[in-house]
């Protein structure tokens, strides 16, 4: 399945029925009066978060959501049916945006969380509506209400604990690969991973979700290489991974490289809590491993981890780090974040029916 992560779609809710211009004709009953009536409700255009998506690729195939129109009024008194509503099924992390792709519309972060895109047009009324102690035969009727149209960005931002950043080949796959089920590309050349991949490990008997994206070189924030279009899918975690390859000749010099792209993104992930790791060091005599554990040290302020992927050292350790800092920023959130448990959102305080 090919990974994609923003899209364009035009959105239409359905027109309301239009009511009815009708008298009662009966045999014996001499003065029947208005009996049009009411035209049905457009169908609404809702969005809806789902689980078992992480990828927005079905709107590559389908651009247009229509809403079904209202049914016209009928005599009788017969009121036409609602026009049925159509739903935009998206991945848990999908972000709305105005047509102009800077304007938030809603954050879809829960799984069932509903949101209402677009409102149906009303039914117009029929001439039994009209009818009055002063006008007992009106013979006109009310035209059924437009419905909404518009063209909104799906924008996809993975939910995930913690992330793995780094340079290419730093071993991000690898140990994405080893501490979870996920089987992404591995190779010895840059750029292996062309697309972000999610995997859930576990420590101790909890659970986490780890997401890796491709690889930042110096230069990403201005498109050098793959550039930093993936880094919006760690901008939900709660923790970075840094890994730094022990191949690298000199590891501050790359941590500095891919801190800098972080700081020049933006997006916050700057002021994320920051794991960093020495990683391969499976290939590093004991000496040039302390060399360059100390180099590391020095140039991001804080002792790294020393692993390897390949021999599964200091694998649990890392590990064992990365879930105290996810446990204790959901305690954090827990405590000071609003309840925002409820599934159904449209904007209105009209309940889902």
């Amino acid at each position: 399945m090919k990974f994609l992560d923003e899209t364009k779609v035009y959105i239409r809710s359905g027109d309301g029925g239009a009511g009815a211009v009708s008298f009662r004709r009966e045999k014996f009953i001499e003065f029947g009066g208005p009996d049009g009536g009411d035209g049905g409700r457009g169908g609404d255009v809702w969005v809806e978060a789902v689980n078992g998506l992480n990828t927005l690729i079905d709107f590559r195939y389908q651009q247009h959501f229509k809403a079904k129109t209202g049914t016209h009024g009928m005599g009788r008194n017969r009121t036409g049916a609602n026009g049925a509503d159509v739903t935009l099924k998206v991945p848990v992390g999908t972000q709305i945006f105005e047509e102009d792709s800077e304007t938030l519309i809603v954050d879809m972060t829960k799984e069932g969380q509903r949101f209402r895109l677009a409102k149906g047009g009303n039914g117009g009324f029929g001439n039994a509506y009209f009818k009055s102690s002063t006008n007992q035969a009106p013979n006109w009727a009310n035209p059924g209400l437009e419905g909404e149209e518009k063209t909104i960005w799906l924008r996809l931002k993975l939910i995930a604990d913690a992330g793995l950043v780094g340079l290419p080949n730093a071993g991000k796959s690898t140990f994405l690969a080893t501490v979870t089920r996920a089987r992404p590309k591995i190779a010895n050349y840059p750029f292996t991973t062309l697309h972000p991949n999610l995997g859930v490990a576990t420590i101790d008997g909890r659970e986490f979700v780890l997401a890796d994206i491709p690889g930042l070189i110096e230069g990403a924030h201005e498109g050098v290489g793959i550039g930093d279009r993936f880094l919006g899918h760690v901008e939900r975690t709660r923790v970075l991974l840094h890994l730094v390859s022990a191949q690298e000749e000199n590891v501050g010099k790359a941590y500095k490289t891919v801190k800098h792209e972080l700081e020049a993104y933006g997006g916050g992930l700057i002021d994320k809590p920051v794991v960093v790791a020495l990683s391969q060091i499976d290939v590093l005599d004991e000496a040039e491993l302390k060399k360059k554990a100390k180099e590391l040290e020095k140039a991001s302020g804080q002792k790294p981890f020393l692993i390897s992927a390949v021999t599964n050292k200091g694998m649990t350790e890392v590990l064992r780090a990365l879930r105290d800092v996810i446990v204790e920023a959901s305690a954090g959130e827990e405590t000071t974040l609003p309840d925002r448990s409820v599934p159904f959102q449209d904007g209105s305080e009209e309940e889902a029916q």
